[in-house]
């Protein structure tokens, strides 16, 4: 299980001001078997592989199409979006000031045989403070919003996942076989991990966020 800062291990990150991308040749943050991304905004380009988008600040953007039809995009502070591959288009940002987008490229067909659910699934163990955003062949994806030192049992991701943190995270998280370790983390930051099983304690006066994308393929 490894579970690093954006800058090591990251899957994507781009800034985006105005018409701009500040990321916009950059190179695989992060690929493996599942997920991997590499475009280019601004200039004609297309999206091969169905993403999940998630968004640190609230912004728009215009896809103009090469057959000559436009799709506009708004989207707010923390929203989480699935996006279908399309064809070539070149992208307008709308937004006056610059945000983070997370853009999480899936790379296969989801696996039937692969199931996120078990007995100790996250929305079966704490429903208050797990919310299902959105499910498909490919991926789960779940918000966990936990209190100002607040704890949250025992409970297991069955899949590989990856872990976008909207707030700084300091959490203490506790194996079954009683092995504790503190995980940290800034907002904006993205992890990838395993499957794994831990109960989680929120050691922060301020409540703790993050999206949990969670991979069928």
């Amino acid at each position: 299980m490894y579970h690093g800062p954006m800058r090591t291990l990251g899957l994507y990150v781009c800034l985006l001001a105005g018409a701009q991308v500040a990321a916009q040749n950059s190179q695989f943050a992060f690929e493996n078997g599942q997920v991997s991304i590499k475009e280019k905004h601004g200039q004609p380009h297309d999206h091969k592989l169905n993403r999940v988008m998630i968004y640190l600040g609230a912004g728009g953007e215009t896809l103009h199409y090469l057959d000559g039809h436009d799709v506009v995009l708004k989207w707010g502070d923390r929203d989480i979006k699935w996006s279908p591959a399309s064809g070539l288009h070149t992208s307008e940002m709308t937004n006056k000031n610059p945000i983070q987008l997370i853009d999480i490229g899936i790379k296969t067909p989801g696996n039937p045989a692969n199931v996120a659910i078990t007995a100790l699934d996250p929305l079966r163990v704490d429903p208050k403070d797990y919310k299902l955003e959105f499910e498909n062949s490919q991926v789960r994806v779940t918000r966990v919003k936990i209190g100002p030192r607040q704890s949250v049992p025992m409970h297991e991701y069955a899949l590989n996942h990856a872990v976008v943190y909207f707030t700084d995270q300091n959490v203490r998280e506790t194996s079954p076989e009683g092995k504790a370790e503190v995980k940290q983390h800034k907002a904006g930051e993205f992890s990838w991990s395993g499957p794994s099983k831990h109960k989680i304690e929120n050691l922060s006066d301020k409540p703790f966020e993050a999206a949990v994308v969670e991979l069928k393929n």
